[in-house]
């Protein structure tokens, strides 16, 4: 986490609040014990904080609970949180608001609901999960109830799950479309790129892609 943040010349000091999408390891483990050592609050649902085991809720220095359907604000920016099919207690994801500015992040969700949708639409900058390909998901040595789970309705975004949100939604002030959340077996990144750029008619190497080991550089949006 402190590398990441080096990368960016970001200071744990520097970090307001940590928001948490849902329980499951892959985005839970080691959140506690930084928030816990720099003083930072933790943001999340209800449901979240339930499932979460009894050590993880007592490591938490200051745990700040918010409505999965109301908006709140952090510092200057408005975050607003909406519910997501996915397998988890009360899974949600986020768009940021400067007022001027929307960022949207779109992860660790099965199927595109229309609320999503209107979510989504209209923003500057969109973070999408591209899980996987369908094709190589079928092929790779995951046992078939994992498959299903994966593919499923409650699962992840497959390319072409991402594509069809952004024929959905107004993407006319898009300015970045960033795919994540990349399965490193059931995925690759020029399929990824490649379903993405073909909906927005832009060059493949517009769309940006997220390493799983370093993220992905700053961003500016006007």
């Amino acid at each position: 986490m402190l590398d990441r943040l080096a990368r960016l010349s970001i200071s744990p000091e520097q970090i307001a609040g940590v928001l948490v999408t849902h329980e499951h390891s892959d985005h839970v483990a080691g959140v506690f014990r930084f928030a816990g050592r720099f003083g930072i609050p933790v943001y999340l649902t209800h449901g979240t904080l339930l499932a979460l085991s009894p050590d993880c809720r007592l490591s938490l220095p200051q745990c700040l609970l918010f409505d999965s359907h109301n908006p709140f604000q952090i510092g200057s920016l408005e975050v607003l949180p909406f519910p997501v099919p996915h397998d988890a207690r009360e899974p949600v994801q986020f768009v940021f608001s400067s007022g001027a500015q929307r960022l949207g992040i779109l992860t660790d969700c099965g199927v595109i609901t229309q609320h999503v949708v209107d979510m989504l639409s209209a923003c500057d900058a969109l973070v999408l999960e591209c899980n996987h390909d369908q094709a190589l998901l079928a092929a790779s040595s995951y046992p078939a109830s994992l498959k299903r789970r994966v593919s499923g309705n409650y699962g992840h975004l497959e390319n072409s799950q991402a594509a069809s949100l952004l024929e959905q939604i107004d993407a006319k002030r898009l300015q970045h479309v960033v795919a994540a959340h990349l399965s490193e077996q059931n995925n690759r990144p020029a399929l990824a790129t490649a379903a993405l750029a073909r909906v927005l008619g832009c060059s493949e190497d517009w769309i940006g892609v997220a390493c799983q080991r370093k993220g992905f550089g700053w961003r500016h949006i006007f």
